[in-house]
């Protein structure tokens, strides 16, 4: 069996890295896989190391921490990277807990179909007073995909996903950090994997639940996420000087714009609950039309590092 590393970047969430670690020790049907972890902390203070280390006792796996001090979602990826040789990687995020069979799911799927890079569905969690908005941003922070396992035609984020080494994360350090305040740095990966002919698939069983923080809960950050999330296609476009494409994709965002922008505003005169997805499709238009630098929102690195500290303060 070959040897799967799984990497966690963490940035001054104890709570969730501790429910994300728990998670990963509680993987069964494993077998005689060998199995590491690799904590990458990116807390220029060095935050979770206590957490790390309060835990290590309970890891039935080797467990590395890693410091990298500047801020970046990027930066850290590839300096997780750095401590392992595993030729397969898993990705789960800090604020997200996998189910115990998650990692097998993974496993299986990329024996099943040869892929070269693996994603398996979150079920997304908000806080109770999350608001009217709730179901909507329980699904924003959620992934949903095929009812069964198999190969896909597209990649989704980092977060729940097995890469085969080689093939999908080639180089010392694989991801953009151009992309480390505003994250992108996957869809680039995965579109550049695409282009090499890479294969993409479906693990149904491997699931994963993610908590959103109370801050990112809220419908700004969702349509602001959703903005850039619509930005992906002609950015992609760009980046490979396909003007012809960039133009087909700035004009879909303006019909998707006028058609759900008008759609939105007349849900919210009735306070319709169904009026957040034409809020979001709205964003996502604006985003393919607007994607070009200077618009782009920023959400991790120094500007995520600046809202946890203004949350608590007393962990700087």
């Amino acid at each position: 069996m070959q040897a799967v590393c799984v990497i966690i970047p963490t940035l001054r969430r104890p709570e969730g890295l501790t429910r994300a670690l728990r998670s990963v020790f509680a993987q069964t049907g494993l077998g005689s896989t060998p199995i590491s972890v690799v904590v990458v902390d990116n807390d220029p203070a060095g935050t979770a190391r206590a957490t790390v280390e309060a835990l290590r006792a309970d890891c039935p796996f080797p467990l590395v921490y890693r410091h990298e001090p500047r801020p970046g979602v990027a930066t850290a990826r590839n300096a997780a990277l750095l401590e392992t040789d595993a030729p397969l990687i898993a990705f789960l995020d800090d604020d997200e807990s996998a189910s115990p069979g998650w990692l097998a799911g993974l496993l299986a799927a990329e024996t099943q179909t040869g892929a070269d890079a693996v994603f398996g569905p979150i079920t997304g969690r908000v806080p109770d007073d999350t608001g009217w908005a709730a179901a909507y941003l329980a699904r924003f922070f959620g992934r949903e995909g095929p009812a069964s396992t198999g190969l896909i035609d597209h990649g989704y984020g980092c977060g729940n996903s097995l890469m085969v080494r080689a093939t999908a994360l080639p180089g010392p350090s694989p991801f953009d950090t151009g992309a480390d305040q505003t994250g992108g740095e996957d869809d680039a990966l995965f579109a550049a994997l695409k282009a090499r002919g890479g294969r993409f698939a479906w693990a149904a069983d491997a699931w994963v639940e993610e908590f959103a923080p109370p801050h990112r809960a809220t419908m700004r950050y969702a349509l602001a996420r959703a903005f850039a999330y619509g930005q992906g296609p002609s950015q992609t476009a760009a980046r490979a000087r396909d003007w012809p494409g960039v133009a087909r994709w700035m004009a879909v965002g303006v019909a998707q714009a006028a058609v759900w922008g008008l759609a939105a505003i007349a849900l919210t005169v009735v306070a319709h609950p169904h009026r957040a997805e034409m809020m979001d499709r709205t964003a996502r238009g604006l985003g393919k039309v607007f994607w070009m630098r200077g618009f782009e929102p920023q959400f991790y690195g120094a500007r995520e590092l600046r809202r946890l500290q203004a949350i608590s303060p007393s962990t700087a």
